[in-house]
C-alpha cells in the first residue's frame, strides 16, 4: 500500500507565501500599467484547451503538455502558453476586429517537467501579442516595449539578444548539402554547444572558405557594426534579406532610443518550427534563465482560420522576481489589543481606521497577546489600558 500523500504536491508544483506573492503582485502591477500604456488590452483564456487546437499549434514539444481528458473523452490541456489561446481568440470572437489587434495577458501557464528538471511546472507570464503587422516597425515596438517593461519592473542591468531565424536557416543552406547535417548543426546552436558545432563541422569536409564562413557564425554577437559582418558571410537569398531586416529593425531600435540596451546574436536559435523571423531574449544580470522571450511567428495564425502576421513577447515571473530589488510599502498597521466587554469598541476603532486606507489586525488580549509579533505593527493600541501604546 502506497503511503497516504500528506503535505507533498506533485512534480513542479509549488505554493507561493506571503512576502514573495507581494512582491510578485506588485511587479504584475507595474509590468501590466506599462503596456497599457502601449495601447495593449488585456485579456484572459481557459486554463484547459483542447489539445487538436491549442496543444498542437504551441510552441511548447508535446512531452511537456499536461494532457488530461474531458467527461466526452477528449483530450484537453493546461495552457502551455498564452500566444496560440491568443491567437485562437483573435481568429473565433475578435474576427471582426480590425489589425492590427495589441492585446496583453498575465496568466500561469503549464509546462511538465522531468525529475531532474528542478523547475517550475506551473509559473507565471505576462506578455503581449501584436497581431496583424508583418512590418518592421512591429517588431521594434516588441522590442522597446520589452526594454519599458524590464525597466519599469525595476531591473537595472540586462540585455535583449536579437536574432533571426531567416539568417540561420539561409546561411546553413547555402553552405550544407543535406537536411540531416543541418537540423545537426541547429542542435548544437541550440543546446549553446560551440564545440560540438565546430567538431561537426570539421567532419562535414567544406572547403576552408565555406568552413571558415560557419566559424564565424559563432563570433556574430555585437552591435550595429555586426550587420555588416553579417552580410559578408552571405552570398544572397534568404539570409541576406534577413540581413535587410535586421538593419531595418536597428534603425527602428535607433528612433526609439533603446539600443544600448540590444546586442545582436545571431546564433541565438529557439524553435524553428514556431519562429518565422526576428527573435529575442531578453537577460538580466547575473541570471543563467531568460527573463523574457519573444519574437515573430506569422504562421500561427493560419492554423485557426485568419492567416495574418504577428510578433510579441513574454516575461517569466519567475525570474523577474530574482532580478528585482524589492522594498515593500509600509503603510500603516495597527493593531488593537481588546478585552472580550470591548469588542464593541475594538470593531468601530478598526472600521474608522480601515476607512482611512490603514491595515488592522484585532486580537483579543487575553487568548492572543504571547503568540503576536510587535515588531510588525506601527502602532499598538491597547484597549485594556486607559491609553494607546506607542510603538
Amino acid at each position: 500500500m502506497s503511503k497516504p500523500l500528506g503535505f507533498e504536491k506533485p512534480l513542479g508544483m509549488r505554493d507561493i507565501l506571503p512576502d514573495l506573492l507581494e512582491k510578485q503582485r506588485w511587479l504584475e502591477k507595474r509590468v501590466k500599467a506599462c503596456m497599457k500604456q502601449w495601447g495593449y488590452q488585456e485579456i484572459s483564456t481557459p486554463t484547459l484547451e483542447y489539445y487538436d487546437t491549442v496543444g498542437e499549434a504551441s510552441a511548447t514539444l508535446d512531452n511537456r503538455l499536461f494532457k488530461l481528458l474531458d467527461s466526452e473523452g477528449k483530450t484537453v490541456v493546461l495552457r502551455p502558453d498564452m500566444t496560440a489561446p491568443i491567437a485562437r481568440v483573435a481568429s473565433s470572437l475578435l474576427k471582426e476586429e480590425p489589425l492590427p489587434l495589441r492585446l496583453m495577458y498575465s496568466a500561469n501557464v503549464f509546462r511538465a517537467q522531468r525529475n531532474e528538471a528542478g523547475r517550475n511546472a506551473e509559473f507565471t507570464q505576462l506578455g503581449i501579442e501584436y497581431i496583424g503587422s508583418a512590418s518592421v516597425d512591429a517588431d521594434a515596438e516588441a522590442i522597446a516595449l520589452a526594454v519599458s517593461v524590464l525597466k519599469a519592473a525595476g531591473v537595472k542591468v540586462f540585455k535583449i539578444a536579437v536574432g533571426h531565424i531567416g539568417f540561420l536557416e539561409g546561411l546553413l543552406e547555402e553552405i550544407v548539402q543535406r537536411l540531416e547535417d543541418r537540423e545537426r548543426l541547429k542542435e548544437f546552436l541550440y543546446h549553446r554547444d560551440y564545440v560540438g558545432f565546430r567538431h561537426y563541422v570539421q567532419g562535414l569536409h567544406l572547403s576552408r572558405e565555406n568552413a571558415a564562413r560557419l566559424y564565424e557564425l559563432l563570433k556574430l554577437r555585437g552591435g550595429k557594426e555586426l550587420i555588416d559582418r553579417a552580410e559578408s558571410i552571405t552570398v544572397n537569398g534568404q539570409a541576406r534579406k534577413a540581413v535587410t531586416n535586421l538593419r531595418q529593425l536597428w534603425e527602428a531600435l535607433e528612433a526609439y532610443q533603446v539600443e544600448k540596451y540590444v546586442l545582436l546574436d545571431l546564433n541565438l536559435l529557439r524553435n524553428l518550427d514556431y519562429y518565422t523571423g526576428i527573435l529575442f531574449e531578453g537577460y538580466a544580470a547575473n541570471q543563467g534563465f531568460a527573463i523574457c522571450t519573444g519574437g515573430r511567428y506569422d504562421g500561427l495564425m493560419a492554423r485557426f482560420g485568419r492567416p495574418c502576421p504577428a510578433t510579441g513577447f513574454a516575461v517569466q515571473m519567475d525570474s523577474l522576481l530574482e532580478a528585482v530589488d524589492y522594498q515593500p510599502e509600509q503603510p500603516s498597521k495597527f493593531l488593537i489589543l481588546y478585552s472580550a466587554e470591548q469588542r464593541m469598541e475594538a470593531l468601530e476603532r478598526a472600521r474608522k481606521l480601515r476607512e482611512e486606507n490603514s491595515a488592522v489586525v484585532i486580537a483579543q488580549r487575553k487568548e492572543e497577546l504571547a503568540a503576536l509579533d510587535f515588531s510588525q505593527y506601527a502602532e499598538v493600541i491597547d484597549l485594556t489600558e486607559e491609553e494607546a501604546s506607542w510603538r
